[in-house]
């Protein structure tokens, strides 16, 4: 991934991923530290993933027609792979590591939860791995609240608005 310097004022939008766009978000993951790729599925497992299940919802993330990141979101339960969600789950969200720091992730984030506001939702949930390349720190900026459940010992928290 060649430096592209974006501006500061850069529009962040979520986008449906094409047959055209695929292997450019699957491509992102190689962008991660080590320590983060240990945190975080790579792209293309979750894509995949996401077309086993009927609750899934995924996008690329662009910062004005440059791709940033990828997104997916699980709402509700799929029973028959034995996963109960207590709501809207951020199931995978990475930010291309040259990208990091500058606030897109920050209004992705945003941009989901202005949505689950329309749609009358009042909590967004996660789950993060601790240690080295952790997000954790990021999603507390953000103002998640860790619920003290651990899911495959990932630590659960939520985003209340």
């Amino acid at each position: 991934m060649s430096e592209t310097v974006l501006p500061s004022d850069a529009e962040i939008t979520l986008r449906r991923i094409s047959a055209l766009t695929v292997c450019d978000v699957c491509e992102l993951s190689e962008t991660l530290s080590d320590e983060q790729r240990n945190m975080v599925a790579d792209n293309g497992t979750s894509i995949a993933e996401a077309h086993f299940s009927e609750n899934a919802w995924f996008r690329a993330v662009y910062a004005d027609e440059t791709l940033i990141g990828f997104i997916m979101l699980h709402e509700g339960s799929d029973w028959d792979d034995g996963i109960d969600c207590p709501g809207v789950y951020l199931w995978r969200f990475m930010i291309a590591r040259p990208f990091q720091g500058k606030g897109y992730g920050k209004q992705a984030i945003a941009l989901v939860v202005r949505d689950l506001k329309a749609r009358g939702l009042h909590e967004l949930y996660t789950s993060y791995g601790q240690g080295p390349g952790s997000p954790e720190g990021f999603y507390q900026g953000l103002g998640f609240k860790p619920t003290g459940e651990y899911y495959d010992d990932e630590l659960e928290a939520v985003l209340k608005f």
